[in-house]
């Protein structure tokens, strides 16, 4: 017989509204992610395109979200980070080519030396209305800037 009672509850512990969550009246879809590039050296940068679409039935606006993760660091690094955003207006049928530029400046942080720098190594690119609710790709930084 199992003496063990848990007071714990098995239930999802996730916010009731993702970061950058809004209402609105009408719905929007999003293309996939077109890179113009998918290595990036410590000169260059990278332009993420993406097509919005107004989906619904009323003119509206839509905050266009861009957030990036470093999927290995030397250190522990958030699993997204918003690091741009338009806000555009789009009628009824009407689409809208959305446009980021990433270049390496975008991707630095403190390391464990409290250098500022950007590691090489592979990125994913999120762009969607929230930070859940988004479109995924991926690409390489090839050299080490300082």
């Amino acid at each position: 017989m199992n003496k063990y009672k848990s007071r714990y509850i098995d239930s999802p512990n996730e916010p009731l509204y993702p970061f950058g969550y809004g209402l609105s009246y009408t719905t929007f879809s999003y293309s996939p992610i077109k890179l113009n590039t998918n290595v990036m050296n410590n000169a260059g940068n990278i332009r993420a395109s993406i097509t919005v679409s107004n989906t619904g039935d009323h003119d509206g606006e839509e905050v266009v979200q861009m957030y990036i993760q470093d999927i290995y660091g030397s250190i522990t690094r958030p699993v997204k980070e918003l690091k741009g955003f338009q806000k555009i207006f789009l009628k009824k049928g009407e689409s809208k080519v959305v446009t980021f530029n990433i270049n390496v400046n975008d991707l630095k942080f403190y390391n464990a030396d409290l250098k500022y720098t950007a590691e090489p190594g592979d990125f994913k690119i999120f762009i969607g209305t929230n930070s859940s609710d988004v479109i995924e790709s991926k690409f390489k930084l090839v050299t080490q800037t300082g």
